[in-house]
């Protein structure tokens, strides 16, 4: 098992010096649903509530949760984000509204960060944007699908249940 990478000798969080790391090409794919009870289902099938489209909304918010990622997580190196992708998927017989953010740049640390919060945050959005019509939905779960680049090289994480595969 590895050790912890953001503790210094003493235990106490400290972000990580990458400057001795090689520039490598770094791609993240992660995903993740909103399950929703009837109403809001119904609502997310019709195009929208009250405050209209929310699958547009969803994956502009993807891109900007991309983009904050290391204002949201206090040890994360800005990154320079070269492209995003947000993908989304409806599955009426499940009652999930599933998201998918492909993230990429060149850099020195890895983009998975980026790409868990811009689905995180997407979904967050979703929620907000339907949530006139009802409270009855869950977040989650948001997981990493593939990480390409680094030491590690090409990770792989299969998740049975969602519409891409890694």
């Amino acid at each position: 098992m590895s050790e912890l990478t953001h503790l210094d000798p003493e235990g106490r969080p400290k972000m990580v010096d990458v400057s001795p790391k090689a520039v490598t090409r770094r791609v993240a794919v992660a995903a993740g649903y909103l399950e929703l009870d009837a109403p809001a289902a119904a609502a997310l099938a019709k195009g929208g509530g009250p405050k209209g489209d929310p699958w547009s909304v969803a994956r502009i918010g993807a891109v900007g949760g991309v983009k904050r990622a290391a204002d949201l997580i206090p040890l994360a190196h800005p990154l320079a984000i070269e492209a995003v992708n947000v993908e989304h998927h409806w599955d009426p017989e499940g009652r999930r509204a599933w998201l998918r953010v492909q993230v990429s740049c060149e850099g020195r640390t890895g983009i998975e960060m980026e790409a868990l919060a811009g689905v995180t945050v997407g979904l967050l959005v979703l929620y907000d944007m339907l949530k006139a019509v009802s409270h009855g939905m869950t977040i989650g779960p948001v997981r990493l699908l593939r990480k390409e680049g680094g030491r590690r090289g090409t990770v792989i994480l299969p998740w049975a249940e969602c519409p891409w595969q890694p």
